[in-house]
């Protein structure tokens, strides 16, 4: 997913810290604390689209991951899926092509409407059918067709092996919706959403980049739900903001009671060192993070298209120095696609390319015939070290005296999509948040057929051979090795050079508890768990 790219998935295992018996309503968790204020967060995660079918960033998942079930989802810290809307989900057979649940009863929408394995089919068929271009719908290309008996039983064909796929319908893109409620062939309204998750939607201001104020959120808890999470307050919103300069300001005024790992760098590092030093009243719940960000290539570009000046990039990328002066140590170098932490991380890139190295980039354009300087656009959006970023790759590009490099920032994320989908750049940096904690999320939607990013680039050995094999195999950790060969494919062509994984840091206010709990690397952010003391 996007950061876009965004996972919840599986389980009757509680999405907090312990393990509660049993599945109690949102009623029962409400009731027994809490001020009854509202908790308000603030994101420069920017959104514009939030029905399931549609949406797939991380300013929507946020939200979805809150507001719907799925059959599955991530307890905490887990990478492993367990039920959540379903009471059991295995594959029967050895070939990892039928994939059968079991619902739990008593399930309903926040409407009231039962949620029966009909919904199930209907959520899935649906976001197949629509497969809107901006959607997460490839997640589920693996599924052929799924039925329901009765009320409670469902069953997935596949049409080819797809051990990833309880991880799949553990995300967003495995959301529930209502079969009553949402159309079947086109997205629904934002202000219509209807959903089974802890909280549903009051009201919402409008959404998107391109507002001067991108929107509020207002949810409270849902007293028809029926999962496994605990609620700890009864209201949450959640605020966007444009800038991480606005979200701290927000911080700074009270407007907001905490934020999600959307600072500054170096706000969120100095609000570190000031908690440290005892200067500062606010809480820093600093942790792994999953979220990845790299330069990726328009291999369909007359200039991009070119290996050696791909290539070449990757041999004068200097990742420490970006850790180091823009980021202010608030993330960590990155060689390989998939992060450090999760199965399947290896270096590929740095054992390709090592450090930095002019003669070597220098090499590889010569020997391509390249016209020297090489003249690059470089295009971002959105990046939590705003315009620096790309300061710094143009600076480190042109040090070595072969590039030429033109920064220009598209700052509608909505365009900014619509532009690497068109071809309309020839690098861009964006960044990536898995939509389940596995390698396969991290390869496949990011390399193959062009990948999530549009970069025009496909190897026949990735998606032919060693793809299909990995997802054979239920036995993840029986998959690393097939995943660093993968990788060690795509530092040779590079239509993407990793940057850098982030850590986390979530700043709140003296009175909110519970953010510790739920800053991992699944991704995904339980509002239930968020608490205040006065």
């Amino acid at each position: 997913m996007t950061s876009t790219s965004r996972l919840a998935a599986l389980g009757c295992a509680a999405l907090v810290a312990s393990t509660v018996a049993g599945c109690g309503s949102v009623t029962e968790a409400v009731s027994g604390g809490g001020s009854g204020k509202t908790i308000a967060m603030g994101t420069t995660s920017v959104t514009s689209v939030l029905d399931p079918a549609g949406a797939y960033d991380n300013g929507s998942w946020l939200l979805l991951h809150n507001t719907f079930q799925s059959l599955l989802s991530f307890p905490a810290a887990s990478a492993t899926p367990s039920p959540d809307a379903a009471q059991s989900c295995e594959f029967t057979g050895n070939d990892a092509t039928t994939y059968h649940c079991t619902l739990r009863t008593g399930l309903k929408f926040s409407n009231g409407h039962s949620l029966t394995a009909q919904d199930v089919v209907f959520s899935v068929e649906r976001m197949k059918k629509i497969a809107d271009e901006g959607g997460p719908a490839a997640l589920l290309d693996s599924i052929k067709t799924v039925e329901a008996k009765g009320d409670t039983e469902v069953t997935f064909h596949l049409s080819q092996p797809d051990a990833v796929l309880p991880a799949k319908l553990a995300s967003a893109a495995g959301a529930i919706v209502d079969h009553q409620v949402f159309p079947a062939d086109k997205l629904l309204a934002n202000d219509k959403l209807v959903g089974s998750g802890p909280y549903k939607i009051d009201s919402i201001a409008p959404l998107g980049s391109d507002n001067k104020k991108p929107g509020t959120v207002e949810l409270s808890a849902n007293d028809q739900y029926n999962g496994t999470e605990q609620v700890k307050n009864k209201k949450f919103t959640v605020r966007y903001f444009n800038t991480g300069a606005d979200l701290k300001a927000a911080l700074d005024r009270g407007d907001i009671d905490l934020t999600d790992n959307s600072l500054d760098p170096g706000d969120a590092s100095q609000l570190r060192t000031d908690q440290q030093g005892g200067k500062t009243d606010i809480q820093i719940a600093e942790g792994d993070s999953a979220e990845t960000r790299y330069i990726a290539f328009n291999t369909k570009d007359p200039l991009t298209g070119n290996p050696a000046v791909r290539q070449a990039v990757a041999q004068l990328l200097d990742r420490k120095v970006l850790a180091r002066d823009v980021y202010a140590r608030t993330v960590q170098p990155l060689y390989s696609l998939v992060p450090t932490g999760v199965l399947g991380h290896n270096t590929a890139f740095y054992d390709k390319y090592g450090d930095p190295d002019v003669a070597k980039a220098k090499q590889l354009l010569t020997a391509a015939k390249v016209p020297l300087p090489v003249k690059m656009n470089l295009t971002w959006s959105r990046t939590r070290a705003e315009g620096t970023e790309g300061a710094e790759i143009k600076k480190e590009l042109e040090a070595s005296g072969l590039f030429q490099v033109n920064v220009q920032q598209e700052a509608d994320w909505d365009k900014f999509k619509k532009g690497w989908r068109d071809g309309a750049y020839q690098a861009y940096t964006i960044g990536w948040t898995a939509d389940y904690p596995d390698p396969d999320n991290f390869v496949a939607p990011l390399i193959v057929d062009g990948g999530a990013y549009h970069t025009g680039w496909d190897d026949a050995r990735i998606s032919g051979k060693l793809l299909p094999d990995s997802l054979k195999l239920a036995d993840r950790a029986a998959a690393a090795s097939v995943f660093a060969q993968m990788q060690n494919i795509a530092a040779e062509a590079v239509p993407l050079i990793p940057i850098f994984q982030t850590k986390s840091f979530y700043a709140s206010r003296p009175y909110i508890t519970g953010v510790q709990s739920t800053v991992d690397t699944t991704g995904v952010f339980r509002f239930g768990v968020i608490g205040r003391n006065k």
